[in-house]
């Protein structure tokens, strides 16, 4: 529906361009404009019937048959008809050539007139060949004297009218001067095209957060060469059993057991939601002192320490932080530097890990 609307608006913004051009004189352009109305929507009378009034007769003819296709009662229509047939029957022709054939012959000088009747009769038979040839051409027979239709197309019926025209007397002495016409040039609108235009969509900056989590397998290429050896897997005794280590991501809290008694507990910051910490039960198998660690988006020297129980995932010190019980690394659990050095002590390689929330 959107696009039959446009284009019917295109169709009448060109026949709007013929009427004017034909109203200027401007056939050539008028031509141009009503032949575009007619390709956009063929169904507009007004369109064929412009067409036939710039064109030849023979090729006003097949323009009018167009138009009576569109609306068999088209008074203009037949108008324009019966003078194209009259101008290519046989008798109109022969008019036609006399009239050239006496155009053609000089006229001899009469003496006997004075020269004011002769320049006054001379220009009395311009004004009467003006007004005949403006009654008997296409635009008249076309658009003289009958209403302009709508672009309805139910039938229109219209009531017919004299319209008096103006009657020149030129002056014995006067000399006839066509008063230039200023022609319009016809200046074409192209419908706007709509280009899609995509919404921008904010990308956030990915901030570095020096938080451990994720990182490889401790090997050598992430340790400077001074890096100590791991620490003795020995723990100072505590009595009361096995030790093992409990932490709850809920509470952001470590829990250190020896057996079933609690020994101590430590606030601490876990994996974001994006970068998670493990759930499930793990054990130690390797503690530093203090190491590097080094990731996508991260590299820390000095870490203290540092305790892995699966792959890169372990308790270690933070010294880059104080936001303690919200969710900070990459996957690690941090802890403050103190309570990290007490954990370590507590916790040989073997200790049990528990994380669940």
């Amino acid at each position: 529906m959107v696009m039959e609307n446009e284009r019917e608006n295109q169709a009448k913004e060109a026949l709007q361009q013929a009427r004017a051009a034909l109203k200027a004189g401007n056939k050539k352009a008028a031509y141009s404009w009503a032949k575009r109305a007619a390709k956009t929507m063929p169904e507009i009378e007004d369109s064929w019937l412009i067409l036939a009034a710039v064109s030849r007769p023979e090729t006003s003819i097949k323009y009018l048959r167009r138009a009576l296709q569109i609306n068999p009662n088209s008074q203009r229509a037949k108008k324009g008809m019966a003078w194209a047939e009259r101008r290519l029957s046989p008798q109109g022709s022969q008019a036609k050539g006399k009239s050239v054939a006496r155009q053609s012959i000089p006229q001899k000088k009469k003496n006997r007139l004075p020269i004011f009747l002769l320049g006054g009769f001379l220009l009395l038979c311009i004004v009467g060949v003006s007004f005949l040839a403006f009654n008997t051409s296409p635009a008249m027979a076309l658009f003289g004297d009958a209403p302009t239709e709508t672009l309805a197309v139910t039938e229109q019926h219209w009531g017919e009218a004299m319209i008096a025209k103006p009657t020149y007397t030129p002056s014995p002495t006067a000399t006839y001067t066509p008063t230039p016409t200023f022609t319009p040039t016809p200046t074409f609108t192209p419908t706007p095209t709509y280009t899609f235009t995509p919404t921008p969509t904010y990308t956030p900056t990915p901030t570095l957060t020096p938080t451990i989590t994720n990182t490889p397998l401790p090997t050598n290429t992430f340790l400077p060469t001074n890096t100590p050896k791991p620490a003795p897997t020995t723990a100072p005794p505590v009595s009361g059993g096995k030790h093992w280590i409990d932490v709850n991501l809920t509470q952001q809290r470590v829990y250190a057991y020896a057996g079933q008694t609690l020994i101590n507990s430590f606030i601490v910051s876990t994996g974001t939601w994006q970068t998670p910490t493990v759930t499930g039960t793990y054990y130690i198998y390797v503690k530093y002192p203090s190491t590097t660690m080094a990731g996508a988006d991260y590299y820390l020297t000095n870490v203290p320490y540092v305790m892995y129980f699966y792959k890169g995932y372990g308790f270690h010190g933070t010294y880059w932080h104080n936001n303690f019980g919200t969710p900070m690394s990459h996957g690690c659990i941090n802890l403050r530097t103190d309570q990290a050095e007490w954990l370590y002590n507590f916790s040989p390689v073997g200790t049990m890990v528990k994380i669940h929330y």
